[in-house]
C-alpha cells in the first residue's frame, strides 16, 4: 500500500469521525425528545396523589406535551431557515432546560401541563430540526445510518429516563409497609419532582454541543455565506471535494421549489390520495397504544398489583425498544420496509391480543386491580412482545416511508401533514387511556389489538416498498 493511499484512509477516517460527532451531537435533540416525553411516566402517581386529581386530569396533564409538539413540529422547520439549524438546536435546549424547571416546582396541575406544553414545543422542534441537520451534513454513502441516530437517540432517551425513575424512586424515603414513597421529601423537594427536574441536565449538554458543531452548509449557502459553508464541507467530505460539493447545493437550492399545504388538495376526499395513506400509516402507527407502555407504564403495572417493583419492571419495555430498533436498523435495507411492518403488525396482535386477555382477569382487592396466579407475568411478557414487534417495525418504518412515500413536488407538505397527524393521534390515544383504563383496562387493550389487526389489510393493499427506489423516482 502507498504512502498516499494510507494518507488518503487517515483523512477518509478523520472525515468520518467528524461526521459521526456532528450527527452525533444532533441527535441529542432526540434523546431529549425520547427523554422529556417519557420522564412523566414515573411521576404520574406522585402527580395523582400531590394534587388530588383524578384519571381525565391526569389524561390532559400528561398528554399536555403532545400539543406543544404538534406546534414545534409544524413551525420548527421554518424557524430554521429563518435563524439557522444551530440557533434553532440552542431554542430547543434552551426550551427543555426552562420545561424541565418550571415542571420540578409546579404551583398547581394546571402549571405544570403548562410546562409539559414549553416542553413538548422543544420535542415538535428536535423532532424535525435534528433529522434535516444530519441529512444536510451527512455524506451520501453514510446518510442512511446516521439518519437512523435519531432514533436511536429517541429510544435511548426513553430508556435511561426509566432507569432515571427507577434509582430516583429506589432511594425515596420508605413506607411501614416497605415500600418506596415518591411523595416524600428527597432533599428539598419530592422524589416525583426530581424526576421530572432531571431533564435539566441532558438540556445544558444538548445546548454545550448545539453551539461547538458547525452550521449545515445548505443554510450557509443560503444566506450567501459560501467560504464558511465551503469550510464546513471540506471538513466533512474533504477538501478535494469541497468545491464539487458546494456547486451541486448551490445547484439544489436555485432549483428547489417550497411545497405547500394547498399543493396536497386532489382526489375524492379532498386531498390526494398518496397524502391520505400517509395520514392513515402516521395515525396507525399511534393507535395501536405504543405510548401508553412508555408514558404510563408505572400506573399500569401498579395498577395490576405490581406494586413494589413496577417502575423496575417498566425498564423493561425501554430495554426492548432498543433491542427492537437495532433489529429494524440492521434489517430495514435489506428485508424492506412493507415486510418488517407486516412482521410488526402480526406481533402486535398477538401482544396485545393476549396481553388484554391476562388483563380480563384482574380482580379488585382492597379497591385496586390485580392479576391473580400467572396472569401478571403474562400479561408482562405479552406487553413486552408488542413493544418489540412495534420497535422493530413501525417505530422506525414510519419516519422512513414518510421520507420515501411522497413525490418531490409535495413531500415537505406532506411530510409535516402526516407528522402533525402523528402528533394529534398520540395526544387522543394519551389524553384518553387513564379514563378507558380505569372503566375497563382489557377492552382497552382489546381495541389496540383491533386496530393493529386492521393495519396488515392496509400494508398489504395501500403501502408500496421504497426499499432501493431513489427519492427521485416516487411518483
Amino acid at each position: 500500500m502507498s504512502s498516499s493511499t494510507s494518507t488518503s484512509e487517515r483523512a477518509n477516517e478523520q472525515h468520518l469521525a467528524h461526521v459521526i460527532f456532528i450527527a452525533g451531537a444532533a441527535a441529542v435533540g432526540g434523546f431529549l425528545f425520547g427523554y422529556d416525553s417519557s420522564n412523566i411516566n414515573g411521576a404520574v402517581i406522585g402527580i395523582r396523589q400531590q394534587f388530588g386529581v383524578g384519571e381525565a386530569v391526569t389524561g390532559l396533564t400528561v398528554s399536555s406535551a403532545l400539543i406543544g409538539s404538534a406546534v414545534g413540529a409544524w413551525f420548527g422547520g421554518l424557524l430554521s431557515n429563518k435563524i439557522g439549524r444551530i440557533r434553532t438546536m440552542q431554542l430547543a435546549a434552551a426550551l427543555f432546560f426552562v420545561s424541565a424547571i418550571g415542571a420540578m416546582f409546579p404551583f398547581s396541575v394546571w402549571d405544570l401541563a403548562l410546562w409539559r406544553v414549553v416542553g413538548g414545543i422543544a420535542i415538535g422542534v428536535a423532532s424535525v430540526i435534528g433529522p434535516a441537520y444530519i441529512a444536510e451534513v451527512a455524506p451520501p454513502a453514510y446518510r442512511g445510518r446516521l439518519a437512523s441516530l435519531q432514533q436511536l437517540a429517541i429510544v435511548l432517551g426513553i430508556g435511561v429516563s426509566a432507569l432515571v425513575n427507577w434509582v430516583i424512586k429506589d432511594i425515596s424515603p420508605v413506607r411501614a409497609d416497605g415500600t418506596h414513597d415518591i411523595n416524600g421529601m428527597l432533599g428539598f423537594v419530592e422524589s416525583w419532582q426530581w424526576m421530572l427536574g432531571a431533564a435539566a441536565i441532558p438540556a445544558v449538554l444538548y445546548f454545550v454541543l448545539a453551539s461547538i458543531i458547525p452550521e449545515s452548509p445548505h443554510y450557509l449557502i443560503s444566506i450567501g455565506k459560501l467560504a464558511r459553508a465551503r469550510k464546513v464541507l471540506a471538513d466533512i467530505e474533504g477538501e478535494d471535494v469541497a468545491d464539487a460539493k458546494l456547486a451541486d447545493i448551490q445547484r439544489g437550492l436555485r432549483s428547489e421549489t417550497k411545497s405547500k399545504v394547498s399543493d396536497l388538495r386532489g382526489g375524492r376526499f379532498g386531498l390526494l390520495p398518496i397524502v391520505w395513506i400517509g395520514i392513515a400509516l402516521a395515525v396507525f402507527q399511534q393507535f395501536v397504544g405504543i405510548n401508553v407502555i412508555f408514558y404510563y407504564s408505572d400506573t399500569l403495572w401498579h395498577s395490576v398489583g405490581q406494586n413494589t417493583d413496577s417502575l423496575l419492571i417498566s425498564l423493561v419495555s425501554p430495554a426492548i425498544n432498543i433491542l427492537g430498533t437495532f433489529i429494524a436498523i440492521a434489517f430495514i435495507d435489506r428485508v424492506g420496509r412493507k415486510p418488517l411492518l407486516l412482521i410488526g403488525s402480526v406481533g402486535m396482535v398477538i401482544g396485545l391480543g393476549v396481553a388484554a386477555f391476562a388483563f380480563g382477569h384482574a380482580d379488585k382487592v382492597n379497591g385496586e386491580l390485580s392479576l391473580p396466579g400467572a396472569w401478571g407475568p403474562i400479561a408482562l411478557v405479552f406487553a413486552n412482545i408488542f413493544v418489540l414487534s412495534f420497535a422493530l417495525s413501525w417505530g422506525v418504518m414510519l419516519w422512513v416511508l414518510l421520507g420515501e412515500m411522497f413525490p418531490m413536488r409535495i413531500r415537505g407538505a406532506a411530510l409535516a401533514v402526516g407528522t402533525a397527524a402523528n402528533w394529534v393521534a398520540n395526544w387522543i390515544v394519551t389524553v384518553s387511556f387513564p379514563s378507558m383504563g380505569e372503566w375497563n383496562l382489557s377492552v382497552t387493550y382489546a381495541i389496540y389489538a383491533a386496530f393493529a389487526l386492521l393495519s396488515i389489510p392496509f400494508v398489504v393493499k395501500f403501502i408500496k416498498e421504497t426499499k432501493g427506489t431513489a427519492l427521485e423516482d416516487v411518483a
